[in-house]
């Protein structure tokens, strides 16, 4: 089973907001016609897409390469990146256009359209970082279960773990106060350690109570949600963690097949160069492997709520009162990182890897270090 336990594909999408050299949202069209550097939701939000890559070296380093050459093309524009998750200024939404798509992807302007009628625009300017991965099917025919299977069980496994990852990774506690009014200006603590993780952040106007059955009946329900006009589209169900088939996001496609799972809980982490740590990259890549190796169970309408509860609540900044299964949100952190290390206890270089996260816990949060930075201005 070892033999190709780190092969994989690893791919990244980071958003960030153009911003012009007064700190204002850039008012400019999308200046890039490359299919690496996107759009997200507005037509200043930028997207870099990296393509499918062997490692997370490989992966950084074509995340520094897209980085590179849009902002040679923003320095020409006298604009930059905002390379934080809570967006800066805004003086109303008015400076927030919505992505201009027209001809047959019209539809994609469209469907933008409706989430701002529903959640309001400013909402759609948090930013972070999805990291997609997919096995080794060497790997995973080691495993006495199909593929689908397999990466079915690993979204539960995520799905119920994935306050982990805030926690060690949440790196957006200041804000500026604009984003709740107009006519304002002025950065604030928010009280989170991660303000789109948190209870403010991403999440739909309900709690989904998703079938895990088995894929097939997941699938139906999420589509039972967009037939009853409560969701949009797949696309809107606002979780930490995908499934995503080959090619066209659909759940048409899904059902013919998973291809990776996607993280979408990761802050921007202005305190690196490029937004993301590759350490915490390949935390991600270890904690997929570890739950992929635990045992499946039942995730019940109840544990899926108390799942988002733990993930909403390892996004405030003081955790001290949090409990995760009786116990202390840090503890029980803690504690996972002894099993993870247990199971990998026979690969030496794995340790350093831990102990980076775990001495986080014990030490400073990116989110404590990050307010202390910023605290000249608070």
């Amino acid at each position: 089973m070892r033999k190709h336990i780190f092969e994989g594909k690893f791919g990244l999408e980071r958003e960030t907001l153009r911003i012009d050299k007064k700190g204002c949202l850039a008012q400019t069209p999308h200046p890039f016609d490359d299919e690496n550097l996107s759009r997200d939701f507005c037509e200043n939000q930028l997207e870099i897409i990296t393509p499918v890559c062997n490692s997370i070296d490989e992966v950084m380093t074509s995340l520094e390469n897209l980085d590179k050459k849009a902002r040679a093309v923003l320095d020409r524009n006298d604009e930059t990146l905002w390379l934080y998750s809570n967006p800066p200024h805004i003086d109303s939404e008015s400076e927030i256009p919505i992505a201009r798509y027209d001809g047959i992807f019209s539809a994609k302007h469209d469907y933008r359209i409706k989430l701002a009628r529903r959640y309001g625009k400013r909402m759609m300017l948090y930013s972070g970082i999805h990291f997609n991965f997919s096995f080794s099917d060497k790997y995973l025919e080691s495993f006495d279960a199909d593929k689908n299977t397999l990466y079915f069980r690993l979204l539960k496994q995520v799905s119920r773990y994935s306050w982990l990852l805030v926690l060690l990774t949440a790196a957006s506690p200041i804000y500026n106060i604009s984003f709740d009014n107009d006519n304002t200006d002025d950065l604030v603590f928010s009280g989170f350690s991660s303000m789109r993780n948190s209870r403010r952040g991403y999440w739909n106007q309900f709690v989904p109570q998703l079938d895990y059955s088995d894929l097939s009946a997941y699938i139906q329900s999420i589509q039972s949600y967009i037939d009853k006009g409560v969701l949009f589209s797949a696309g809107e169900l606002y979780l930490p963690v995908r499934l995503k088939p080959k090619g066209e996001n659909s759940l048409e496609a899904l059902l013919n097949g998973v291809d990776h799972i996607e993280l979408r809980m990761f802050d921007l982490n202005p305190l690196e160069e490029l937004g993301i740590s590759e350490k915490d990259l390949e935390f991600a890549h270890l904690f997929l492997i570890y739950l992929l190796n635990q045992e499946d169970f039942d995730f019940t309408p109840e544990l899926q709520k108390k799942a988002i509860e733990n993930h909403q609540s390892a996004a405030l900044y003081d955790v001290s009162e949090v409990t995760v299964g009786n116990v202390s949100m840090k503890k029980a952190a803690n504690d996972f990182l002894d099993k993870m290390e247990a199971f990998f206890l026979d690969i030496s270089e794995i340790h350093n890897v831990i102990t980076y996260q775990r001495n986080k816990l014990n030490g400073e949060r990116i989110c404590e270090k990050i307010k202390a930075w910023s605290e000249v201005y608070v």
